[in-house]
């Protein structure tokens, strides 16, 4: 424990100020009157462990005398967990370590009291893990003669039967309660059962489906297809961009398991599954990590420490925690709501809408670096298409990406181009920062033209919307469709694979100009070829059955993305100001607005076909695949943003009465019910982005955005056959291209 024996100089010293759950307050204090007014704080632990002996590195504190963690110390007021973690290591060992070297395991709550009740300690101690290939020779420390008398390796065995016999040497823990996680994580990591792991990751790769996704180029000129060749190359940067996006250390550890892929099965799966989830962390499994830092990339370090004749320096595993960051890599790795929050406070008005911008990126001074991509391109004759390369290049270089989207809006190519940073599913933080991603694909004329009736009547959508007048925009503009047939994507398409995309996400052009939308239909052909039929056959009651089809899937696609283009997206808040639903509902927007655009695309089907502008066909059948679709999408799990947001949906329709669920597990539309509850649950979710309602929101989100147990029963039948919950695409085009390029 820290408790006392670390600074007993340091009384004048401040501590942050935490609540009993472990939140910020934004109150800091002297240290001892935080210990004076048990108070809770911060403090880190540091094990440095030696993966080639199963080794754990003890110091010995210079008072009270006893062997202890590799390095405890208390988070200064104004600083963070990991800067904390660093200094004590480069002030007590003299052991200097990047931010990837540090694994955090998990947050231990402490509270005790010493010296006769006199010193009350309650403390949050973010635990973190070090992992090296061998022992550090110890005489590559330089230690801090006033905190630390020694340090020594021993086993991770030993030390815990050192803990179980109550050595009296040693700084005692309750490795039988909440800290024994340490010696669970390490001996489960380095268990000896290979076959075991091949067996649930090859279970995890069987939930996608390979498919070829192809499309014909047979429509392109020569030019054409030598600037799709050069795009591609320039879309292929979108993956490197995007890796060092979901988790600073990610690029290494790509480029290891990509090493290692050739040496075992086991390491050719880790390999298969990382390409499918861009990060070490399932999409579909709540992002839990699936790979553990013992598989993660090696690094040297020969600087790290004091050098050793005959060692050639500290080697490390780049550590990733366990529980996947939700900043992303867009802020830094222990950076929390309240830290980023307290700080905005801080910044000027401009700076604040830097800082909460999609396209800038949060570092210390410490870590700052940057990195710049330009593509343009002057062999295209199409004047739009070079228009959008220019305006693209020149955004990469500035961050100001207006000029562009509105080049991609007006875009009339046959070769269709999606390029850039959008959307902003992998901040789960605030939902502020956007990914890089492209998509590349061949306009579908013919499909095209016969849609248009969508963005024709888009004002008609907004002005009949249910919810009330006073919310209703007067500025929607025609939303212009694009049908493509994918050849290429890559960036943000990490796990489930979407069918179409609504851009631009930028508030000022949405209100302006409106949204335009682009249809994969290709990929949609797959889904439903390969998912969603298999779903219907297993979970809708045989009677309703037929009526899931390809049709009224892929129209309800393209209702759902033109219903992102109207309600309410600028707002007025009820004390006059103005603001933005994204600014106001944060990382609980993007969920919402998938949710919305769901829904609303339902209401917004049925509004077109009373109107004769759909036929009456449809009526039936768009209910009935939309059910099949809700299992197809509730799979990608709750923590993807269309997942939680279709287990909104379904749990509303259900409670409702508006789907039935049968003795058997299966599912069926009430014809009678569905309209009002459609129009219920719209009018619910328009509301709440209309008044900017984060607190009713949350509580919307908690009551119907969970994994019921009729959603768990349908899931379990498709998991039991092993119905594919997504596709994994593969472009035997792209190979084509540039092998003859």
């Amino acid at each position: 424990m820290m408790g006392d024996r670390d600074e007993q100089h340091e009384e004048g010293r401040r501590f942050d100020i935490c609540t009993k759950a472990g939140l910020e307050t934004g109150i800091s204090k002297p240290r001892s009157v935080v210990h004076k007014d048990e108070d809770y704080h911060r403090g880190v632990h540091v094990w440095i462990f030696a993966e080639s002996t199963q080794e754990l590195l003890l110091q010995k504190r210079a008072w009270p005398g006893l062997w202890d963690i590799s390095s405890a110390n208390h988070v200064s007021a104004g600083s963070t967990s990991l800067v904390t973690a660093r200094r004590g290591l480069l002030e007590e060992l003299g052991l200097s370590l990047p931010n990837d070297a540090f694994e955090l395991l998990f947050v231990f709550q402490q509270e005790c009291d010493t010296n006769g009740e006199k010193f009350i300690n309650n403390e949050f101690n973010d635990v973190y893990l070090v992992t090296t290939l061998a022992p550090i020779p110890l005489e590559a420390f330089t230690l801090q003669e006033s905190k630390v008398s020694a340090v020594k390796y021993i086993s991770v065995q030993e030390y815990k039967h050192l803990h179980v016999k109550g050595d009296p040497q040693y700084v005692p823990y309750n490795f039988h309660g909440q800290y024994g996680q340490l010696f669970d994580i390490i001996t489960e990591r380095y268990q000896d059962n290979v076959e075991a792991k091949c067996l649930i990751l090859q279970k995890k790769l069987n939930r996608y489906a390979s498919i070829s996704v192809d499309a014909e180029l047979t429509d392109l000129n020569e030019e054409d297809k030598e600037v799709l060749v050069l795009i591609i190359q320039a879309a292929r940067l979108m993956d490197d961009i995007f890796y060092n996006q979901a988790w600073y250390s990610n690029a290494s550890l790509r480029e290891w398991l990509n090493q290692q892929s050739q040496l075992s099965e086991f390491d050719m799966l880790k390999l298969k599954y990382y390409l499918i989830n861009k990060c070490p962390w399932s999409s579909l499994d709540e992002d839990e990590a699936f790979l553990t830092t013992a598989d993660s990339a090696v690094k040297l370090l020969p600087e790290a420490t004091r050098k050793v004749v005959g060692w050639k320096g500290l080697e490390y595993k780049a550590a990733f925690p366990l529980v996947k960051p939700p900043g992303a890599s867009f802020y830094p790795p222990d950076m929390d709501k309240m830290e980023f929050e307290l700080w905005v406070k801080g910044l000027s008005d401009d700076e604040k809408k830097d800082a909460t911008s999609f396209f800038s990126v949060i570092r210390r001074h410490s870590d700052c670096h940057s990195n710049n991509i330009v593509v343009s391109r002057d062999l295209t004759t199409s004047p739009s298409l070079k228009r959008l390369l220019h305006s693209k290049a020149e955004a990469f270089l500035s961050n100001d990406y207006y000029d562009s989207d509105i080049a991609w809006m007006e875009l009339d190519s046959k070769l269709d181009v999606t390029i850039g940073p959008y959307e902003t599913y992998e901040d789960v933080l605030f939902g502020y920062k956007a990914a890089f991603e492209a998509f590349i694909g061949i306009r579908d004329d013919k499909a095209t033209a016969q849609l248009k009736i969508f963005g024709d009547h888009l004002k008609d959508l907004e002005q009949n919307l249910p919810m009330d007048d006073m919310y209703k925009s007067e500025d929607v503009t025609f939303a212009p469709i694009r049908i493509i047939q994918l050849v290429y994507n890559s960036g943000d398409v990490k796990g489930p694979q979407i069918l179409a995309f609504n851009l631009p996400n930028d508030e000022r052009i949405v209100k302006d100009r409106g949204t335009s939308m682009v249809m994969l239909k290709n990929v949609s052909e797959a889904k439903f070829k390969l998912i969603l039929q298999p779903i219907a056959e297993l979970c809708i009651v045989k009677e309703q059955q037929e009526l899931v089809d390809f049709d009224s899937f892929f129209t309800h696609t393209i209702c759902h993305e033109c219903c992102h283009g109207i309600g309410p997206h600028t707002i007025t808040l009820p004390g006059g100001q103005k603001s933005t639903v994204r600014l106001e509902l944060q990382e609980l927007h993007t969920t919402l607005e998938e949710a919305k655009a769901d829904i609303v695309g339902l209401w917004a089907l049925n509004f077109l076909i009373s109107k004769d502008l759909l036929p009456k066909t449809l009526v039936k059948s768009i209910y009935v695949s939309f059910l099949a679709s809700c299992f197809r999408t509730v799979r990608f799990g709750l923590t993807e943003a269309h997942g939680k947001g279709q287990a909104l949906q379904f749990n509303w329709l259900l409670e409702k009465g508006a789907y039935v669920l049968h003795p058997d597990d299966t599912f069926s539309v009430d014809f009678d019910k569905i309209e009002g509850a459609v129009e219920g649950l719209s009018r619910e979710i328009l509301t709440i982005q209309a008044k900017g309602d984060k607190d009713f929101a949350q509580k919307l989100l908690e009551k119907y955005g969970q994994m019921t147990e009729p959603l768990t029963t349908a899931l379990g039948k498709l998991a039991n056959v092993e119905v594919p919950v997504d596709i994994a695409p593969n472009f035997p085009v792209v190979t084509k291209l540039l092998h003859n390029n």
